[in-house]
């Protein structure tokens, strides 16, 4: 019977680990979607940007796709949210996080733009030309969609990159999942237990996002077929 009873409370702690880490599984979501949207954002502003040929704008957008690609993220998140107080701006934990792994994401995202535009047919942006139409809207109306169409793979990598990275918010003090598990750690004795549920708790959640990109992908795919 004690034996019985030892596995009962084993259960029970289990259980409880497993619900109080749920708690951070919120805030591990919403580091990820914005900073993947943050990302997306200068990504695609970059690649207007590069698409407009202003005078210089190759040598500052390759500039800094190299430079943030090169910075580790847990550098870039101590710089922003530590290193910004000392010239007088505080800035939020969650604000911190997308300055710096938006920066990181977009500069990926960017490249990922970059050789997604060249496999745009050119026959295709020649066409709309000839039909007297500007260069930018050749770029929205013709390059664009089939832009993210062919990036579709590489945003799915670089999602995933985000989603992993997002564990790093809990070193400037976010409670997402991470954070959770070094507090159940420092005052329980269930150290593999936790980070088993964690893994999971984030397989979990890829594979949630995965289904739904996926999905979202078809509908691409089934769209631009449709209008073909």
């Amino acid at each position: 019977m004690d034996e019985i009873e030892h596995y009962r409370m084993h259960y029970g702690d289990i259980v409880s680990i497993a619900w109080q880490l749920s708690q951070g599984v919120i805030y591990t979501v919403f580091v990820t979607l914005t900073c993947f949207v943050t990302g997306m954002s200068i990504g695609l502003a970059a690649t207007v940007l590069r698409r407009l040929a202003l005078p210089g704008i190759d040598f500052f957008l390759d500039s800094f796709t190299f430079i943030f690609r090169g910075i580790p993220i847990l550098v870039l998140v101590f710089l922003v949210y530590f290193g910004l107080p000392g010239f007088g701006i505080n800035i939020h934990p969650v604000v911190a996080m997308n300055l710096s792994l938006g920066l990181i994401t977009g500069a990926y995202l960017a490249e990922v733009f970059r050789g997604a535009l060249k496999s745009v047919d050119s026959t295709e942006l020649l066409a709309a030309e000839a039909m007297g139409m500007s260069r930018m809207q050749v770029f929205f109306y013709v390059e664009f969609p089939q832009m993210l169409r062919f990036a579709f793979p590489g945003m799915v990598n670089e999602f995933t990159s985000v989603l992993k990275n997002s564990a790093f918010a809990y070193t400037i003090g976010i409670s997402e999942i991470t954070r959770q598990a070094l507090a159940i750690t420092s005052t329980t004795n269930f150290g593999v237990e936790v980070y088993v549920i964690v893994g999971l708790l984030y397989f979990l959640i890829y594979r949630v996002f995965l289904f739904s990109m996926k999905r979202i992908e078809r509908r691409f795919v089934f769209s631009a077929e449709a209008l073909n």
